[in-house]
């Protein structure tokens, strides 16, 4: 059994057990992208820990059933307070020796506090939004602005676990689920190339009209079907519509779900994207994508570890060094045109293609 004490916190962390560990990050696709290389971390230093994660059926689709996800407790926000009657009912009866508060709004904050545990972990006041901090025992240390992922791992940090190269695993995919991705991709005469047409939030998208140019550029240029895939909100229909009248060869997989939607991107020469949770599935996947980022600070939310050559940076002004915090800029994502999009499917080109769809044919799937 480990028991670790390591990296101070407020107030000082008991000897903590790590043998029944509870995560609570409920709900954005990216984050819960972001906790994979949390859990492979702990598994692989106390392999006989208990895993229980919080989070919302969306999310909980990408991780029902990984081998090192031990127990899954469903917040089902659409419920109302229901859902957080729920939570409550089914924490009830599970004891932790740590809970690992990774989300800072206030919901998440309700759902640590029905926790039972001796240690409830969170961020320090500055960092913990909407009186967060309230619902947790202890905080880790103040720290200058990190990468999502950088921050989660200073849980870690806390509790004396090792992290080194980040693992990033989904659920286990089901043979049906092989055999749907082996049939998308073969109804095509070429790879495919998907493209999130829109996000949750409108300031962080790229123009439709943008997106259709860039669909000539993937189909004329570089012989790759492009593939338009999202939900299915007003946003993304719209956005749909613009871009398949004017590039009507284009192909939508709009509304396909998230387990779907993995294997779309598990199966793609090179994906492209704004700031959204299918970035970071993609980047987990490792497929390359070339992500759009003008709203969200790029040194915080980016690739992580993978594909950053093949990143739009139209957050900063030309030469400013801007400092890693969690200021939103307005109208930035607007400045970026499609020759730089352009420019950027050029370096995928000389540098991702030829492995990348070697690694497709090697896997059928080209």
């Amino acid at each position: 059994m480990s028991v670790v004490r390591t990296v101070p916190t407020t107030p000082p962390l008991p000897p903590t057990r790590l043998q029944r560990i509870g995560i609570v990050m409920m709900s954005a696709v990216g984050d819960a992208v972001h906790v994979m290389p949390v859990i492979h971390a702990l598994k692989a230093h106390a392999p006989a820990s208990h895993i229980t994660w919080v989070l919302q059926p969306g999310p909980a689709t990408l991780v029902r059933g990984h081998p090192l996800v031990d127990d899954i407790v469903l917040f089902d926000r659409s419920k109302g307070w229901r859902g957080f009657l729920d939570v409550r009912a089914a924490l009830a009866t599970r004891p932790f020796d740590v809970v690992l508060g990774l989300q800072v709004y206030f919901k998440a904050g309700l759902i640590t506090g029905f926790t039972r545990s001796p240690v409830k972990l969170g961020f320090d006041r500055e960092r913990a939004r909407d009186a967060n901090w309230l619902f947790t025992t202890h905080r880790i240390a103040p720290h200058t602005g990190q990468h999502v992922q950088d921050q989660y791992f200073e849980f870690l940090d806390a509790l004396g676990v090792p992290h080194a190269t980040p693992q990033w695993t989904l659920g286990p995919w089901t043979d049906e689920e092989r055999e749907w991705q082996r049939a998308f991709v073969s109804q095509f005469d070429r790879p495919i190339a998907p493209i999130v047409v829109a996000t949750s939030k409108a300031a962080k998208d790229w123009i439709p009209e943008r997106w259709a140019e860039v669909c000539h550029v993937l189909h004329y240029e570089y012989g790759l079907q492009p593939v338009l895939v999202g939900g299915r909100t007003p946003r993304e229909l719209a956005a749909e519509a613009v871009i398949m009248r004017a590039a009507p060869f284009a192909h939508s997989a709009l509304g396909s779900g998230l387990r779907k939607l993995s294997a779309i991107l598990d199966g793609a020469a090179v994906a492209l994207s704004p700031d959204t949770g299918p970035l970071h599935l993609a980047v987990a996947l490792r497929a390359p994508v070339v992500s759009l980022l003008g709203y969200t600070n790029p040194k915080r939310v980016g690739p992580y570890d993978f594909a950053h050559d093949l990143m739009i940076d139209a957050y900063g002004d030309p030469g400013e060094v801007y400092p890693l915090d969690m200021t939103y800029r307005e109208g930035r994502v607007a400045r970026i045109t499609v020759a730089d999009v352009a420019a950027k499917l050029a370096v995928w080109h000389s540098v991702y293609a030829a492995s990348r769809l070697a690694e497709l044919r090697a896997r059928g799937l080209r």
